[in-house]
């Protein structure tokens, strides 16, 4: 028994180094501890999207009584009515003197991992305290949606265990967000995935497409610790260990069944965490204060609008927009939508009146490019961080092709790239920018039929941390031109061979310019001479510049 114990937390502590947040380096061990992995089995959801039915709230006047129709006793009875409602009314203090006495979902005494979970959670309450700070903003909005659809309120919970309510954690198993879908189960529930936008990561839309596959499931398998356990491995894997238990005339319930090894472990660390957290006098557990409202208002808008300006309009910072809408990928809302807008409570007003107020014009920044000899408009669109898609609709281009003399209109952002740091460009900058201190970053620029495990053969390094090095899962594929972070042992340069050579600086030069001349990135520019994001050049700089052999005669001084 003692060993099933430490089986359970074994699996609790080993799972998190598969799941990283790039936004919360400072996380402590513990942090790593609680995080959810490999998800790759939620692809295998089996039943495509239904239409739900929309039923239309009916708002309307209330019809009064008719003076004097009240019989004897109805007053008394009338005030005794009232002062219920409006006890009912009353707010409650705070979320957790409504939620903790509405949590319903037990397990057995006896089971050996709830309660190595339970020991984890009550000798780590400065965890929890990280954790529902970050869940803050989120959690009286998912405890609404669960009470819209009569879901029990423990499920609230589910983002603690899957990714520590970190919105843009990463799994192994390509898994994103607060609930951890993963690519084809996020877009089997209509969470859009693009360069723009990624809904798997936006908590409004994530936890609407994560309490209908929840309800779903617990209607297929009428049970809520199968739905649980089918959202962690698939249905299908709960559906087949329940027809083989009554091949074998074995009890179906989830204690039964013979479960992947996570999943075993999934369940227990809900009921634990449910447990702890209705117990925390009896543990000595303070709470961190949550109000009973959300964090966030929502704002609705017809076009783009870039996040500097809405930090701006909102009196806030864009860190702060980010962490509320962890699903923009950018540093503009999506040309294409979704048109909506989360904001720190109390910001609301002040915003909608600024953004009346504001020219059209000024809601994105505009730069006229003209077109040069043998420009595409992909490396156009590459060049000002935007898409083809974007360029053809604002400059009306049926096509891709453009002639050198045109000029393009592109938008562009107004602050600098570093102050959009929690866009996915500069996530994966940070990433990629960190690694172990005993090594040295080298760059590797992905060759045609490359792959993770080819490459760290032939680094000599291991699969799983160079895809964490680069904020990807192993099993994602590569693009050719595609960058990679490598932490080697020895010096940094640009390996496959490649010679130094010193670059001084002219007029007109740029990281980007100098970068294109020599077919390096900047960032491996900006790593090989130690320059900071935004820093400018000057003449007479001089760069140390790693480039191949065969490019060195295309050096022209």
């Amino acid at each position: 028994m003692r060993t099933l114990a430490y089986l359970g937390i074994s699996l609790f502590l080993t799972g998190c180094a598969q799941l990283h947040d790039p936004a919360s380096s400072a996380d402590s061990d513990s942090d790593k501890e609680a995080h959810k992995a490999d998800r790759e089995n939620r692809e295998k959801a089996e039943s495509g999207p239904e239409s739900a039915a929309l039923v239309p709230a009916l708002v309307g006047p209330v019809p009064e009584a008719p003076k004097g129709a009240a019989e004897a006793g109805d007053g008394e009875d009338e005030e005794e009515a009232e002062a219920e409602a409006e006890a009912e009314a009353e707010e409650p203090e705070d979320f957790w003197s409504y939620f903790l006495p509405r949590l319903e979902l037990d397990a057995p005494d006896d089971d050996n991992q709830v309660q190595a979970f339970i020991r984890f959670y009550r000798t780590h309450d400065t965890y929890l305290d990280r954790v529902f700070d970050r869940g803050k903003p989120f959690l009286p909005h998912i405890l609404k949606r669960l009470e819209e659809r009569d879901m029990p309120l423990d499920l609230a919970l589910l983002p603690v265990v899957e990714s520590a309510f970190q919105p843009f954690a990463y799994s192994a198993g390509r898994a994103a967000g607060i609930w951890q879908f993963t690519p084809g189960t996020g877009r089997h529930f209509d969470l859009e995935q693009n360069w723009w936008y990624d809904g798997r990561r936006d908590v409004v839309a994530s936890t609407d497409a994560a309490v209908e596959y929840l309800h779903r499931l617990n209607e297929r398998f009428d049970s809520w610790l199968l739905a649980l356990a089918a959202y962690n491995a698939g249905p299908g894997t709960i559906s087949s260990a329940i027809r083989r238990n009554e091949r074998l005339g074995r009890p179906t319930d989830f204690w039964s069944l013979p479960l992947p090894r996570e999943t075993r472990s999934y369940v227990p660390k809900l009921l634990a965490l449910s447990h702890v957290l209705r117990n925390t006098g009896e543990y000595g557990i303070e709470l961190p204060e949550l109000p009973m409202e959300p964090g966030f208002r929502v704002v609705n808008l017809e076009k783009p609008l870039d996040l500097a300006k809405a930090a701006e309009l909102s009196d806030t910072d864009i860190e702060t927009i980010y962490r509320l809408n962890p699903g923009l990928n950018r540093w503009s809302t999506p040309p294409e939508g979704p048109g909506r807008l989360l904001l720190p409570k109390g910001t609301k007003e002040e915003f909608e009146e600024g953004l009346a107020k504001l020219d059209p014009s000024e809601r994105v920044q505009w730069t006229r490019h003209e077109v040069e000899q043998g420009e595409a408009l992909s490396t156009i669109a590459s060049r000002y961080n935007t898409t083809v898609s974007v360029l053809q609709d604002v400059n009306d281009l049926r096509g891709t092709s453009i002639t050198a003399g045109d000029h393009l209109l592109i938008p562009t952002s107004s602050a600098s790239d570093r102050e959009y740091a929690l866009s996915k460009s500069q996530r994966l900058a940070s990433i990629r920018g960190s690694g172990p201190s005993d090594r040295s970053k080298t760059v590797h620029r992905v060759q045609p039929g490359d792959s993770l495990w080819a490459i760290s053969r032939r680094f000599d390094v291991d699969v799983d941390k160079l895809a964490k090095w680069n904020g990807m899962a192993p099993g994602d594929t590569l693009s050719p031109g595609q960058e990679l972070a490598i932490w080697v042992e020895g010096g940094d340069d640009g390996g496959d061979g490649s010679s130094e050579l010193q670059y001084q600086v002219r007029q007109g030069d740029s990281l980007w310019s100098i970068a294109r001349k020599f077919n390096v990135s900047v960032d491996r520019l900006r790593n090989w001479n130690n320059l900071s994001q935004g820093q400018s050049l000057q003449p007479g700089d001089g760069l140390t510049i790693y480039v191949n052999p065969t490019q060195l005669a295309e050096h022209q001084g």
